[in-house]
């Protein structure tokens, strides 16, 4: 009996995913609940497992392809249908071997292509190569990075061989299953042809190990330099004779460049251009989606952290050691934004077309930095959760965000955002709505500064606060009220427990 393994349906959010890392391969032995394979969407990495024990007899993905939900991705055998193949490999084997050997000459060329792209992605861009032509290659070792709109894939060698050709260079635009290089099958001594070897050969018997030595530390290429010596053969001095014309090439080409007039104007400073990334033309043109079709405002305020950090002074060890979990601001900032949310509705809610959605939950998004940029997993039912569990519950989304383990629930939804730039040293800032909220707080550096208290000047720990809201949905004194209500709470922790 055949089972197929699929890609897991993907969210309406999530156009396709990427075949990130297969843990098995054809012929392996699985069992069920095994992890088959990682696929990877813009957002998380979803596991696939086997359904049944069985064998793997069949993978039609490779790693780095871009795949649709439901999209076939291998084939598992049961114990009795893998057997008949296993019986039938020694026949295989055996007509293999009795076929005429393949001339030693003729070496097996492979077709490096652009993985099929998914319907809404309709070009990708080469960013990056990995390998450069005659260089050896080895099996599932990355060539290139295409970037989509969505996704960077990794594109990886089928077979161990040569890179005899590079077709698409870095910054082309391709299309899905585009040709963009060739390898040639085998190692490096098996592909050389006999005229390349016996141009190598020569090339060794011209060039002294002096000389090899200094063309390898200038990163030179021995072809072009020609030989004034016995035999054609390279001298140290035709070598620096060939980099001083390489060093002068650029001034005497100056005026046929005058077309590009940046490095002659700079002079010896020097300037990189480089187009946009697909990646970051799909985060700008979010940005300003939030910002083009929302009235956004942001209005500020301070707080004195000194209270807070009184009362983390004297109970974190308690805390600690009771919960297992360390006391942090966090767990505050979210406990006043939950109550702050109680007393102003309208901060909970989301615009829908031309309707006003009022939620009744408190499910708050939390930003996360991970290797794979910023993200906003949810952190559910806020109001019911104790300082420990949201101190637990942001450390675990961290943990899975920085390891690119976070699913698509955890990601989903979400009445309201916390970002703190204050853990990178961001003094003030106006964070942007992360749609479809109506507001996001962002919390800054804690800093001391000197402060007028009762007639006085003291020397205090205060921290600026920004709210960012829609004002088609928050009017400005329901934006002040909410900020002010979480400065009064944060000020004084105890209106907190007694909900005050």
């Amino acid at each position: 009996m055949t089972t197929e393994i699929k890609v897991p349906v993907l969210p309406e959010s999530v156009a396709d995913a990427s075949v990130a890392t297969w843990h098995v391969s054809v012929g392996d032995t699985v069992t069920r609940d095994q992890i088959l394979v990682d696929i990877e969407t813009d957002k998380v990495v979803l596991e696939v497992v086997a359904p049944e024990d069985g064998v793997v007899t069949e993978i039609l993905q490779e790693e780095g392809a871009t795949v649709l939900g439901d999209q076939l991705l291998a084939k598992i055998e049961d114990a009795a249908g893998a057997s008949a193949p296993a019986a039938a490999a020694p026949k295989a084997a055996e007509a293999k071997a009795s076929a005429p050997a393949a001339p030693a000459g003729e070496a097996k060329t492979i077709q490096i292509k652009v993985p099929v792209l998914p319907e809404s992605v309709a070009d990708a861009t080469i960013a990056t190569w990995h390998v450069q032509e005659g260089q050896a290659v080895s099996r599932d070792e990355n060539l290139v990075d295409i970037e989509t709109d969505k996704v960077v894939l990794e594109v990886v060698s089928p077979e161990d061989g040569i890179i005899t050709k590079i077709i698409s260079p870095e910054g082309e635009t391709v299309l899905g299953e585009q040709l963009i290089a060739e390898v040639t099958l085998g190692s490096a001594a098996a592909v050389a042809t006999p005229a390349a070897a016996e141009e190598s050969s020569s090339a060794d018997d011209v060039l002294t190990p002096s000389v090899r030595r200094l063309i390898s530390e200038k990163g030179l290429d021995a072809s072009k330099i020609k030989g004034t010596g016995k035999n054609g053969r390279v001298s140290k001095e035709d070598v620096e004779s060939f980099m001083k014309t390489q060093a002068s090439a650029p001034k005497a080409s100056a005026p046929a460049s005058a077309a590009v007039p940046s490095s002659q104007v700079l002079g010896e400073r020097t300037q990189k251009r480089v187009p946009m990334t697909r990646l970051r033309k799909t985060i700008a043109k979010r940005l300003l989606e939030a910002k083009n079709s929302t009235a956004m405002l942001t209005t500020f305020n301070e707080i004195n952290m000194k209270p807070i950090m009184d009362l983390r002074k004297q109970y974190k060890d308690v805390f600690e050691e009771r919960h297992g979990a360390r006391l942090g601001f966090m767990s505050f900032y979210v406990k006043a934004v939950v109550e702050a949310l109680k007393r102003f509705p309208d901060v909970n809610a989301s615009i829908d077309g031309d309707d006003i959605v009022y939620h009744n939950y408190f499910d708050v998004s939390i930003a996360v930095s991970t290797p794979r940029g910023l993200v906003t997993p949810v952190l559910r039912d806020c109001d019911k959760l104790g300082f420990a569990e949201i101190e637990n519950g942001i450390r675990a989304l961290a943990i899975k965000g920085r390891d690119g383990k976070l699913t698509v629930d955890e990601m989903q939804g979400g009445n309201f955002t916390v970002t703190n730039g204050g853990v990178f040293g961001s003094l003030l800032s106006t964070p942007i709505l992360n749609l479809p909220q109506a507001a996001i707080l962002g919390m800054h550096k804690i800093q001391d500064r000197p402060m007028a208290v009762n007639g006085k000047v003291e020397i205090l720990p205060m921290m600026y606060l920004a709210l960012s809201y829609d004002h088609r949905l928050v009017d400005g004194k329901e934006s002040v009220g909410f900020l002010v209500t979480i400065k009064e709470l944060l000020e004084d922790p105890t209106r907190l427990l007694l909900d005050v």
